[in-house]
């Protein structure tokens, strides 16, 4: 494991990574402590960038908070593969996740991601959870965090209402959007997420699905940039918790609430991801 005071180049994230993560084993014991990284990211592709914003929906020169996630992706599973990371990636579900920008980065400028591992005790039900604490400096000075959540171990599924139409959703709907059948690929393309559950239904089934789903960062980019329109300013924060899968070729609507500082993205009448945000002061 990279300890925090050496520094490694930040690998790529792409389908080789990602063949290595399908096959990665569980470590052999349980790391004691938080396990940290330290990587050098170098400075944002402003290309990559401007290719992120035309497919979700920014404008050409913005720079999302949500782009953050991205480093920090990478970050993650550059540290999830290092044989002391004591669980299988495959098979791992993102619960939630909280992206903060404390200080605009500079894009001209080399980035450090440093990551740290915390496991949580096992929850009544037998699951636990993985949390990815993710920061990005430049000359020493913090400019976003990640927090990620990660299921790694199921747990016994209790007996629960169907998620349709049990909730209120809050506030007005401010947007709507339809997955294209070929989004998870093209998400992929630009994220380099090529987890197969997103690409095709063969390769969705491969892996216990019944049908391919986008990219839960996907659909939270979308939200990100649908409500940065709605309120005419940009978001510094977007948190969100995954409740339900979106299918490639569905609709997801999207709401926020009259306070302006919570949404709820519905698909086929569930939530499928609800957060709040923070926009960026006058």
């Amino acid at each position: 494991m990279t300890t925090p005071t050496q520094t490694a180049p930040l690998p790529p994230l792409n389908a080789l990574l990602l063949a290595r993560a399908l096959f990665k084993h569980a470590g052999s014991q349980r790391a004691a402590g938080a396990l940290r990284t330290r990587y050098e990211a170098g400075h944002l592709d402003t290309a990559h960038l401007q290719r992120y914003n035309a497919a979700l929906g920014f404008a050409a020169d913005a720079l999302p908070v949500t782009f953050y996630y991205l480093v920090a992706q990478r970050a993650h599973m550059a540290t999830m593969l290092d044989p002391a990371f004591p669980f299988r990636i495959a098979g791992m579900i993102h619960a939630g996740n909280d992206i903060t920008e404390h200080c605009r980065v500079d894009a001209g400028r080399p980035l450090v991601i440093t990551t740290s591992v915390a496991i949580a005790p096992p929850k009544p039900s037998g699951a636990i959870h993985v949390v990815l604490d993710t920061a990005g400096e430049q000359d020493g000075q913090t400019r976003f965090t990640c927090r990620s959540d990660y299921v790694a171990v199921r747990g016994v599924r209790a007996a629960r209402k169907d998620a349709r139409h049990q909730e209120p959703v809050p506030g007005a709907q401010i947007a709507s959007w339809t997955v294209d059948a070929s989004a998870g690929r093209a998400y992929a393309a630009i994220s380099g997420d090529w987890n197969p559950i997103h690409l095709w239904p063969w390769s969705a089934r491969l892996m216990g699905l019944r049908a391919p789903i986008i990219h839960g960062m996907h659909t939270v980019a979308r939200a990100c940039a649908a409500l940065e329109q709605d309120s005419g300013a940009r978001l510094t924060a977007i948190s969100a918790r995954f409740r339900a899968p979106v299918p490639l070729q569905s609709e997801v609507r999207l709401f926020a609430d009259p306070a302006g500082s919570a949404y709820t993205a519905v698909c086929s009448g569930r939530i499928a991801v609800e957060g709040a945000f923070t926009v960026q002061p006058p």
